[in-house]
């Protein structure tokens, strides 16, 4: 399943690399970009367990920018 969501106060490109990179690392996600130019986040994620992914997804995005978080 592939979907897109909104990032809120996504602070830098930097942030968005490392954010990008410990999503791609989560257990069922195949693919993840993180655009700061457009505030997105694109996954694809096993859709049987979507959003049990989503909420390793957002620990890892606070993480990295505790002020960003991902609208769903």
């Amino acid at each position: 399943m592939k979907k897109r969501f909104r990032m809120i106060d996504l602070d830098c490109a930097n942030c968005a690399a490392k954010m990008e990179t410990a999503i791609r690392k989560i257990d069922g996600v195949q693919d993840a970009t993180v655009s700061f130019m457009t505030q997105k986040l694109t996954i694809e994620a096993d859709e049987a367990r979507f959003e049990a992914i989503m909420d390793q997804v957002a620990a890892a995005c606070k993480k990295v920018d505790p002020d960003c978080s991902i609208q769903r």
